[in-house]
């Protein structure tokens, strides 16, 4: 993807930024900054892209996101609750030699170091796990002077000795981050989770690029490193996670509210990207959430 520069504003009497935004729609653009980012994501839930990884993300997760790792978080169009906030998340954002640039080089260090390089692929932290890392982000947000860069370090500290993180990206992904294609392919990104319930022909979707159907399927794969097939199969796949979840209506309704248009085939592409089937998974998370 060629995505857009974001500048990340850090004040004068600090080396790092910790900001709270309740505007869902602030960064929903594909866009990378030189800058780690750590985020939790409280309130709020939606499609979560990081490099060429598509998932859901729910309230909880927390993400590390690498220096220059393209991402957005699109949230799903909910109606105003009670207290207008459809959306919450903290994040911290820190440059990688913020601390200067010997110490991440030190014998003691390695461990920090490795984690900042797994980065670049982005890093899931959810669950229990999650949990106990927000709180160590809520200590840093109130904390001052030394102890605030202290608390950030006991945040990255704490995921480092963590055995079970999730890598997102895959491992071959590399950036392409000059902004020429950046307006057409955010363009691309938005017809498509717009319309993936319905069926996005060749030719609608070429158009939107302004391309022909042959030279968008070319540039799509160039660009993004998987078909435009598989980018809204992924899409659909996520969407049904989420109805899914919610358990409001059966797998067989769900299944053609996601954009699929035969449940054989819905079933084959859920179990393939989510390596599970679908009734396994919502039992699953039924269990976990009783």
């Amino acid at each position: 993807m060629k995505p857009q520069f974001l500048k990340v504003a850090i004040g004068p009497t600090s080396s790092f930024r910790i900001h709270q935004n309740m505007i869902p729609y602030m960064n929903n653009r594909w866009h990378f900054h030189p800058e780690v980012e750590l985020i939790q994501l409280h309130k709020g839930s939606g499609m979560q892209f990081v490099g060429d990884s598509i998932r859901r993300f729910s309230p909880g997760d927390i993400v590390l996101i690498g220096s220059n790792l393209p991402h957005f978080w699109r949230y799903d169009h909910t109606p105003l609750d009670d207290d207008n906030t459809v959306a919450y998340s903290t994040a911290i954002h820190f440059a990688v030699n913020f601390w200067g640039d010997c110490f991440l080089n030190i014998p003691e260090n390695k461990q920090l170091k490795e984690l900042l390089n797994d980065a670049k692929r982005g890093i899931l932290i959810s669950g229990a796990t999650g949990r106990k890392i927000g709180k160590l982000m809520q200590k840093a947000d109130q904390a001052m002077g030394v102890q605030r860069v202290i608390a950030l370090l006991k945040c990255l500290v704490a995921i480092a000795n963590e055995s079970q993180l999730i890598m997102l990206s895959s491992m071959g992904f590399q950036a392409d981050i000059a902004e020429t294609e950046n307006e057409r392919l955010n363009a691309i990104y938005e017809y498509t989770l717009s319309h993936f319930k319905q069926k996005i022909t060749l030719e609608e979707i070429a158009d939107i690029a302004g391309l022909i159907p042959n030279s968008f399927c070319r540039y799509f794969k160039d660009m993004t490193g998987k078909t435009f097939s598989r980018f809204v199969t992924e899409i659909r796949v996520g969407y049904a996670c989420k109805l899914l979840v919610d358990n409001k209506m059966s797998i067989k309704q769900l299944c053609y509210e996601s954009g699929f248009s035969n449940f054989n085939s819905f079933h084959k592409s859920f179990k393939q990207i989510v390596d599970k089937t679908p009734q396994t998974y919502q039992k699953e998370y039924l269990k976990i959430n009783a």
